[in-house]
């Protein structure tokens, strides 16, 4: 059960790169600034542990979760500071030239507490010629994963999976206070999307969402929005990442407001399911 009071979130916004041990390293770093001001739960981005567009060159490096470096680590920092330690995502090899983007969310005793692996690849074309094609290297997860913490009952998802609104509405159907975003927006999509969908994913759901970035020109050439935000369930912002430096933000998160909020508009509870007619014309 959740204790039901207040705490304090934070954000870690990063600009990864192709080296996994520098990019864990400025992970932790962030981790420890947002613990020593007070944060019991805190997230980072997609693709924490490397951002890199090139398969051939990441899978050079890459292992499987048993050898990853990355999760030891972050298992201490978790254990060191006492806290809710997201890491939105990192690359995992799951078999030959085939990843997973995997959130891992660790307990404050160092322990793995809950897995999550992106169910939605981005596969677009975009307007300026950007291309990304998502599932040529890393495989879809199946599974929906709530994880209910002393904190809150806090939803996984990952960037993409924020334009398939039914997720976050079971989600929190299933019990959510927090829907959390971890995201590697480009910035084309970035500054015409990125908080009108995260705005909209809480006011819909009545729910804290927690999104944490990457932001800025990255080592493989990529560029990402940053601006992180935290918002909360009447659809507030809380606080936002003042562009794409890394960096933290922190807000409080009551997990009765998302209650409250479910109390006012009570669209979760009296959703008719319908069919749709199409008539000819």
């Amino acid at each position: 059960m959740a204790e039901v009071a207040p705490f304090l979130a934070a954000c870690v916004q990063m600009r990864s790169g192709l080296d996994r041990a520098v990019n864990t390293a400025d992970a932790c770093e962030l981790i420890g600034e947002a613990a020593g001001r007070g944060a019991r739960f805190i997230a980072t981005p997609e693709m924490t542990n490397v951002v890199d567009r090139k398969a051939s060159r990441l899978f050079e490096t890459l292992p499987e979760e048993d050898g990853l470096s990355e999760i030891a680590i972050f298992s201490e920092a978790a254990k060191t500071h006492g806290v809710w330690l997201l890491i939105g995502s990192m690359a995992v090899k799951i078999e030959d030239r085939r990843a997973a983007n995997r959130g891992f969310l660790f307990a404050p005793d160092g322990s793995v507490a809950a897995r999550y692996d992106k169910l939605h690849m981005f596969d677009v074309d975009l307007p300026n010629g950007e291309s990304w094609k998502e599932s040529k290297v890393y495989r879809p997860g199946e599974t929906a994963v709530l994880a209910e913490t002393p904190l809150a009952k806090i939803g996984l998802t990952i960037c993409y999976d924020v334009r398939f609104p039914g997720l976050y509405r079971q989600l929190a159907q299933a019990g959510a206070e927090v829907l959390c975003v971890p995201a590697a927006f480009t910035r084309q999509t970035g500054e015409a999307h990125w908080k009108t969908l995260l705005g909209a994913r809480a006011i819909e759901t009545g729910s804290f969402v927690v999104a944490p970035a990457q932001g800025g020109t990255h080592e493989d050439g990529r560029e990402t929005f940053g601006h992180s935000l935290i918002i909360g369930p009447w659809g507030e912002i809380l606080a936002e990442a003042d562009g794409d430096e890394p960096g933290i933000i922190l807000a409080e998160i009551d997990p009765r407001a998302a209650h409250r909020a479910r109390q006012r508009i009570p669209n979760l509870a009296l959703e008719q399911s319908f069919k749709v007619t199409i008539l000819p014309s």
